[in-house]
């Protein structure tokens, strides 16, 4: 089918600096995104611009007392940018490289990551510039209850939900949770998800992303004709997403031949103990050193030879430079904007499928509105109820974006923009500008 080729008009207004996709980062890659989709949005291409600006954006400063009695400044962040959905959804990050451009970014994704599978989110993201490994447990408390607190105006179980992003986990949650509640005088356990499960948490929420990447991998497998018995897979990051993709490809006969994480790459023609290799990353923090592989360079594990990629660490990783190196016919985004534009053309080129992290590892985001379901019934399902219902919503959103893709013969990522953006410019557009 032909595509109908609608041109934006021109902004009223040119875009403030940091917007401009002139700015090489997270929001620039971005905007590119929603350049490439704009052509296939029909007459909702008139609201295009909507996509291009955050609703809001809060810079705040987060000081704490640390132990020896000094006082340290962190920046902190909390964006939400299209809230015409729903409240705003999307994680936190702790991260010594944290920018406005990488949480200005996420919180895009997460607008067009919540639409593509159809659950009623907004998008939103937040951040503190810091590396928590330098925290004692009481400094890193007192971080996470002073953002919370410095946020605190902007979220709420109806307004904006947090969750765990790099770096944080289900306690932080915890303590976010708590330090809302006491702020609003009630306990209000829906106001961020990922919390352990004796406080409103959801059973299955810790695998959900890893399921998602492992759900729709077998999809399109099924759709390219990849045999996953003996298929050959290399994993970046092996944390809650890799390391649960990369156990579930192995349960379906998978061998995970190549690892690279922060400390280091590994590999093993003949495929790895992931349930071993699991272990030693709980116990030493990361994959170097692992007694089932050997050591082997960067350059080899972009190279390995595998059938499917799981890139499943942080942005901008898959770059023009290493993915010529790139062997696999499958690429499945577990991290949130992993491949940048020029390397997502050189894979196209190349005949490799990527399923794009906005679809990808959208198990998360999916796992963490079972959670505000529950917390506002207060009525808890089983972990196979929820794993169910994960896999039919993964199933039924990617089904519909492949058929976008072969309607229109574009990329699975610019099929998931299409779907999308409508969906948020079509709810922009029935309500309308106020005042």
């Amino acid at each position: 089918m032909s595509k109908s080729k609608v041109t934006a008009p021109a902004a009223t207004h040119s875009l403030p600096s940091y917007l401009d996709s002139g700015h090489v980062g997270p929001w620039g890659i971005y905007l590119q995104q929603v350049d490439r989709v704009t052509p296939y949005l029909g007459s909702l291409a008139r609201w295009v611009e909507t996509l291009k600006r955050p609703k809001r954006i809060l810079i705040v400063d987060v000081p704490i007392e640390l132990d020896n009695g000094t006082i340290a400044h962190y920046e902190g962040y909390r964006v939400q940018h299209n809230l015409s959905r729903g409240p705003g959804k999307g994680g936190v990050r702790f991260h010594q490289d944290v920018t406005l451009s990488e949480v200005m970014a996420l919180s895009a994704w997460m607008s067009v990551k919540n639409a593509a599978v159809n659950v009623p989110y907004g998008g939103a993201k937040g951040g503190i510039r810091v590396d928590p490994r330098t925290l004692s447990a009481g400094e890193l408390e007192r971080l996470t209850r002073r953002y919370t607190s410095e946020i605190g105006l902007l979220i709420g179980p109806s307004k904006d939900i947090p969750a765990p992003d790099v770096n944080t986990n289900g306690q932080i949650m915890a303590w976010m949770m708590d330090t809302y509640s006491m702020n609003t005088g009630a306990t209000a356990t829906g106001v961020v998800t990922g919390k352990p499960v004796d406080i409103g948490g959801s059973l299955g929420r810790v695998e959900a992303t890893g399921r998602g990447v492992f759900t729709v991998g077998v999809e399109a497998a099924k759709l390219t004709g990849l045999n996953l018995q003996g298929a050959r897979v290399a994993v970046q990051g092996f944390g809650n997403v890799g390391g649960t993709a990369g156990k579930l490809f192995a349960e379906a006969g998978a061998l995970v031949v190549a690892v690279q994480d922060h400390t280091g790459s590994i590999g093993n023609k003949k495929g790895f103990d992931v349930l071993a290799l699991s272990e030693h990353v709980r116990k030493t923090g990361g994959v170097a050193g692992f007694a089932g592989g050997e050591a082997i360079e960067s350059d080899a594990f972009w190279g390995a030879d595998c059938d499917i990629l799981i890139p499943a660490a942080l942005e901008g990783q898959i770059t023009k430079d290493n993915a010529p190196l790139i062997k696999a016919k499958l690429v499945i985004e577990g991290a949130n904007g992993p491949t940048t534009p020029e390397a997502d053309d050189i894979l196209n080129d190349k005949g490799v499928l990527i399923l794009p992290d906005v679809i990808a590892n959208a198990g998360g985001v999916t796992v963490s509105y079972f959670e505000w379901v529950q917390d506002f019934s207060s009525f808890f399902w089983t972990e196979d109820e929820i794993n169910a219902r994960l896999v039919r919503i993964m199933q039924e959103a990617f089904a519909g974006i492949w058929a976008v893709a072969q309607e229109h013969k574009v990329t699975l990522r610019t099929a998931t923009f299409i779907v999308a953006c409508k969906r948020i410019l079509h709810a922009r557009e029935m309500r309308g500008l106020y005042p």
